[in-house]
């Protein structure tokens, strides 16, 4: 089953290669939104660095909503879906390749690139280390609670709206503690807190979101 799956995520790697286009654009919606800010409000450093953790991380949010509709739709679309569905390997599982894959694309370059991003901000390098590993634990979950949004939105006229506002306010806690853990390192207090907190939803999301996809598919493919 292990080669099952991880031929899965070599499949969804190779197809999202071939569609650079997709890749680039969250990464370049990444870029030019948390490039916009600097430009509308000045150059204030101080005001910079104390906007810098939110900024990003809204960014990086939005980022990584733009390719949710299209985790399951093509799949959806040619048939394939239904074949992993009857499938030997557990739907939990598929879907957990599934969702590993869409990360991979899209939640790890906004991770690479945000220290890029903080030069902008003037943020201290000593925040750089919170801040990677901040994304690095928050958008793994970002792209769980996304994909159930996805399997139960799947096929629907209008989906992508319906996906933001089912999305949108399960994001908002992890939004909060992987902001809030770089503003509290910023103003010279610890942010472990926040990052095990995170840590501990990225553990929870990983348990449960893929057996909750699978529901979803289930319920969407009837």
């Amino acid at each position: 089953m292990l080669d099952v799956l991880l031929g899965l995520v070599r499949r969804d790697l190779l197809l999202a290669l071939r569609n650079k286009s997709d890749v680039g654009t969250a990464l370049l919606f990444f870029v030019i939104v948390t490039s916009l800010f600097p430009l509308g409000i000045g150059a204030e450093p101080g005001l910079l660095r104390a906007i810098a953790p939110g900024v990003i991380w809204v960014a990086a949010l939005l980022s990584s909503m733009l390719s949710l509709g299209r985790l399951f739709a093509a799949d959806h679309a040619d048939g394939t879906l239904e074949q992993m569905v009857l499938g030997a390997a557990p739907l939990g599982a598929v879907a957990a390749a599934k969702t590993l894959a869409h990360w991979l694309v899209s939640g790890l370059p906004l991770v690479l690139i945000a220290p890029l991003i903080a030069l902008q901000y003037d943020l201290p390098l000593s925040l750089y280390g919170v801040l990677v590993l901040s994304l690095l634990l928050g958008t793994p979950t970002l792209s769980l609670i996304g994909a159930i949004g996805a399997a139960l939105t799947l096929g629907l006229r209008g989906g992508g709206v319906l996906l933001s506002l089912l999305v949108l306010p399960l994001y908002v806690p992890v939004l909060i503690m992987g902001a809030g853990g770089v503003e509290m390192a910023a103003a010279g207090m610890s942010g472990q807190g926040h990052l095990l907190l995170l840590a501990a939803m990225l553990v929870g999301a990983a348990a449960f979101a893929p057996w909750a996809i699978a529901a979803a598919l289930r319920i969407s493919l009837e």
